[in-house]
């Protein structure tokens, strides 16, 4: 069977400050400790790196990344969307509130983005109205959600991206309170919120396991999205690399997606199939912020593993460093590039992963058992 070329990536923070340098900018107003106005991030990213201009077109967010998807050429396109798209007042007292005017959308059509997940800890930001008004406005661009909805039912369903083999991509996406998602945010019977995970005991392994065997069909590619851990550090503590094995193990997942962490995290191959414990950031508005330096936030990575189908086995991981500067994606520096492989090959030691930086500054991951190189579209 043909294989099939997935794009992951962690946080994209389309809110604040980069909304406000999109086509229609929200009200600057925020409700932080520290900024009353959404343009003091524009301003700080000025700073740091010169102008910036404004009322870009929707893709000056991606920059150069826009012609690593037009060279890779994925099947399917999953980001983990962390704002809220809404002109909803209904802010929440919770310290940051991440939202994008609607007219904005077309910086993820811009992309080809299929599916946003959104479980996790800015999506009712703005009340639910916020998070109702962000499901109708991507519905209506053509994406697909996971791990939100107007009740339970709605949150748990899997967003469904058809491949043109025949085969599907099954995301399903769960919060954790550990990432800052609250336990009021869970979705009920009558209320709309995102699919909380309350722990990663063996019954929750269970539950998930049987509702995705109630829905995947043979062929299927199985995605876990999940909203887990802190902002900062690389400790992935046993109960989430247990957490991990187990879904592989038992609900047959093919590809497992953490996210939260401000930088990317270690990876691993388990039995085949790929885990990426952290994707780190792709998109924010972080830029001229102090604090937190060791961790290069500033730098992040595009994922593009090619999948068999109908195995889900990881044949190939490709990904292509990227820094956000006047906010948007630009390549890194050469020294940039090698402090990620650096910083991948340490974390990665512990699994049995490190990288190989390739031509054009591409880096692909090595593991026992890896294939040698192929292209990434197959």
């Amino acid at each position: 069977m043909k294989p099939v070329t997935l794009f992951v990536c962690g946080d994209m923070m389309t809110g604040r400050g980069i909304d406000q340098v999109l086509p229609h900018p929200s009200d600057p107003v925020i409700h932080e400790p520290y900024m009353d106005s959404a343009l003091g991030y524009v301003a700080l990213a000025e700073q740091a790196n010169g102008p910036i201009p404004r009322a870009v077109t929707p893709e000056y967010i991606w920059g150069d990344a826009l012609a690593e998807f037009d060279r890779i050429k994925p099947q399917a396109c999953i980001v983990n969307l962390e704002t809220a798209i809404t002109t909803s007042q209904d802010w929440q007292p919770k310290g940051i509130n991440y939202r994008m005017h609607p007219g904005n959308i077309g910086c993820l059509t811009a992309a080809g983005i299929d599916c946003c997940v959104l479980a996790n800890n800015h999506v009712l930001d703005w009340g639910a109205a916020g998070l109702i008004e962000t499901l109708d406005t991507l519905h209506a661009a053509g994406i697909g959600t996971a791990g939100a909805g107007r009740n339970r039912h709605e949150a748990e369903t899997p967003a469904i991206v058809q491949l043109d083999n025949g085969y599907r991509v099954l995301v399903f996406s769960f919060g954790m309170e550990s990432s800052g998602v609250p336990l009021h945010w869970a979705a009920m019977e009558d209320r709309p919120g995102v699919d909380f995970l309350a722990d990663l005991s063996d019954r929750a392994v269970d539950a998930i396991a049987a509702r995705m065997h109630a829905i995947r069909r043979k062929g299927d590619v199985v995605v876990a999205s999940v909203h887990w851990g802190g902002n900062w550090g690389y400790r992935i503590a046993p109960e989430e690399r247990r957490f991990a094995h187990r879904l592989i193990e038992r609900a047959g997942v093919d590809l497992f997606h953490g996210h939260s962490s401000h930088h990317p995290k270690g990876i691993e191959v388990h039995r085949e199939k790929l885990i990426l414990y952290g994707c780190g950031d792709l998109i924010n508005d972080y830029e001229g912020i102090s604090g937190h330096e060791a961790f290069r936030a500033d730098l992040g990575l595009m994922y593009f593993p090619v999948l068999d189908t109908p195995s889900g086995r990881l044949l190939e991981l490709q990904m292509v460093p990227v820094q956000m500067k006047r906010l948007r994606l630009n390549p890194p520096c050469a020294a940039d590039t090698r402090w990620l492989c650096t910083m991948l090959d340490r974390e990665g030691r512990h699994f049995g992963t490190s990288t190989q930086l390739r031509a054009e500054a591409r880096v692909a991951l090595q593991w026992e058992g890896s294939p040698g190189p192929r292209t990434a579209s197959g």
